[in-house]
């Protein structure tokens, strides 16, 4: 095999290592929701103490994207990735040896540590890979498209092993099994050479000084917007469903199932859409129409939220990958691990305050439905600010600046 032909090949390698190892962690981030029940009806926690199993792997990820975000930079991109398995691999398997919340809960948050890590890794590599911003911003998304497949994956095979009458926690050793094979995955395949910053340049006090970025900013800002609505909807959807009565009660059942295969087929649909239109102009056009899903379920209630809110899974497949990979594509490769952890910071942060804050107005003012009028505040936000961006294309200059630069130093 020619030279040509090997770095071809390998670069297919990189790109199924890094759709896999979000298809892997998503099997257990997104199946948080069908473990819970049995997490009250195991330890008879309350359902504050039962959310841990959620915010607390967010607020490690969050964490840790923030202040390792720059170890891809300094130490490379195969360090970083397989330090990250590593730590996730060995947190997913001990669930095997814990018979207590507080014990599982300390390993959720040694697994979200290492899903940051090695998440910054591969984020950055995928800028590694690709020639231009418009190919990053596509891979990005089938990329994404496979998390999407994973979080279908994850409350499916709890569902199984539930009925079959065996313990969920045999979902992070499912987990840990895939996470063995991508470590040895990462080990094998040959990286792209990368010029790494340096010492002084890639540090914690670094990517400190890129959260003043506006760029950086900007993009984290609309993703946080982003998060908060679409946590919305797996975490308080079925709750404000669960009073629906209607000839068709299947739906409200299976309402989640639904948004979950309509993100996942809807990420993959992104990446067609994003070679026929400009990104700025899908993602305005997507902001629109999950504004009017979220304003529609509002007005009607639960006998259209149930159609509505499961449809906007379709129209929110292709926001965050391409946010992310934009806000990715406005720095020079030798940063992209350290703006990778910051927006993954953001990222996390609104995916454990979000559905908070949607339970304290809810709480405070006695319906959930309080809560979805302010995840529709979020909504209205993110379209204003993606019409604007629409509008403006603030970031045009930038990316531009980059796309010469990116495509040279890509085999």
């Amino acid at each position: 095999m020619s030279n040509e032909g090997f770095e071809h090949q390998n670069t297919k390698l990189i790109r199924v290592l890094a759709c896999m190892m979000f298809f892997m962690f998503a099997m257990t981030t997104d199946a948080v929701g069908s473990i819970i029940p049995s997490l009250i009806d195991e330890f008879g926690l309350s359902l504050s103490a039962a959310s841990a199993f959620h915010y607390v792997p967010m607020v490690a990820i969050a964490l840790g994207g923030l202040v390792l975000g720059f170890l891809s930079d300094r130490y490379g991109r195969k360090l970083t990735i397989v330090l990250g398995l590593l730590l996730y691999g060995i947190g997913s398997l001990l669930f095997i040896l814990g018979n207590t919340f507080s014990f599982f809960v300390v390993l959720l948050g040694i697994s979200g540590i290492g899903v940051s890590v090695f998440k910054v890794g591969a984020l950055a590599l995928v800028g590694d890979i690709t020639r231009s911003t418009r190919e990053h911003t596509t891979f990005m998304n089938t990329v994404e498209g496979f998390f999407a497949i994973g979080a279908i994956v994850g409350p499916a095979l709890v569902a199984v092993l539930l009925t079959a009458g065996i313990s969920w926690k045999y979902l992070y050793v499912s987990a840990s099994a895939i996470c063995a094979l991508l470590t040895v995955a990462a080990l094998l395949v040959r990286y792209p050479s990368i010029q790494k910053t340096s010492e002084a340049q890639s540090s914690f006090s670094q990517t400190m000084v890129m959260m003043k970025n506006p760029y950086a900013l900007g993009f984290s800002t609309l993703i946080m917007l982003y998060v908060a609505v679409e946590v919305a909807i797996y975490v308080w959807m079925p709750t404000w469903l669960e009073d629906y009565t209607s000839p068709t009660p299947w739906l409200a059942t299976y309402a989640l199932t639904i948004f979950f295969v309509l993100r996942a087929a809807g990420r993959f649909i992104g990446v067609w859409l994003l070679h026929l239109l400009s990104w700025d102009t899908v993602l305005a056009v997507m902001a629109a129409a999950i504004l009017l899903c979220f304003t529609g379920s509002l007005v009607a209630g639960p006998s259209l939220a149930v159609w509505l809110l499961p449809l906007s899974g379709l129209f929110m497949s292709v926001v965050y990958p391409t946010l992310n990979s934009k806000g990715i594509s406005c720095f020079p490769k030798a940063e992209h691990g350290a703006i990778a952890g910051l927006i993954l910071f953001f990222t996390a942060f609104a995916a454990a305050l979000g559905p908070l804050a949607m339970a304290v107005v809810s709480d405070v003012l006695g319906d959930i439905r309080y809560g979805f009028i302010l995840a529709t505040g979020f909504a209205l936000l993110l379209c204003l600010g993606l019409l604007w961006n629409r509008i403006k294309a603030p970031a045009a200059a930038r990316l531009v600046q980059y796309e010469t630069a990116q495509a040279l130093t890509t085999p």
